[in-house]
């Protein structure tokens, strides 16, 4: 039988052992799986009632967790949809510089590239977390990225001859995106491509 001491030393040696690498992808996954749910949730309530009408009892219920489980991943509402918005521009970004780094003519993949954003532009706005969210570094840092893939196809157009030479690549970078933003007010996917049509137009090296 073991002493009181035995036992003891025995206790202190399992919990001194590493947490076993599979329980703590468990429990990873888990949390992955509890903040996606958060955010999903949130994203949907707003779209339903609005930005200032969804609180974080409403989020904490629908989500299907309670309140203190809640307020361990987030601290408030506007920090819950940081992270979802976070989460979109990262999903857009990633398919933008797929088509950045696809194989080809670099004047098709620029234009395939423009007419994603765009239309992205086109669906994915009137929910007023512009103005919430226009403070937070995330879209500095995305609309860089973005400059920086649209700029990098330029420069290989450029190159091809396809595309103008009397203005600089990060110029012409800028125009695209400033262009482009007034996807946000057509009415139509077909406005859209019309618009990405003449935004093109101006960068084709004949347009000197």
């Amino acid at each position: 039988m073991y002493t009181s001491m035995q036992s003891v030393l025995l206790i202190v040696k399992v919990y001194d052992l590493p947490v076993p690498r599979l329980w703590s992808e468990t429990i990873a996954a888990h949390r992955r799986e509890v903040g996606d749910a958060i955010l999903d949730t949130t994203a949907a309530l707003v779209s339903r009632h609005g930005i200032r009408a969804v609180t974080m009892s409403q989020i904490a219920e629908e989500t299907g967790i309670g309140r203190a489980t809640l307020y361990k991943y987030y601290p408030d509402v506007e920090a819950i949809l940081v992270a979802w918005h976070e989460r979109v521009i990262s999903g857009h970004l990633e398919q933008l510089a797929a088509l950045r780094g696809q194989p080809g003519n670099p004047l098709e993949r620029l234009e395939a590239l423009l007419g994603t954003y765009a239309l992205i532009r086109h669906e994915h706005h009137g929910t007023g977390l512009e103005a919430l969210l226009h403070r937070h570094e995330h879209l500095a840092h995305a609309q860089r990225r973005l400059s920086e893939l649209i700029r990098e196809l330029i420069v290989e157009c450029v190159k091809a001859g396809e595309v103008r030479k009397d203005v600089s690549p990060e110029e012409l970078a800028t125009y695209c995106l400033h262009a482009l933003g007034a996807a946000v007010s057509l009415r139509s996917r077909t406005a859209v491509q019309r618009l990405v049509r003449v935004t093109l137009d101006g960068l084709h090296s004949r347009a000197r």
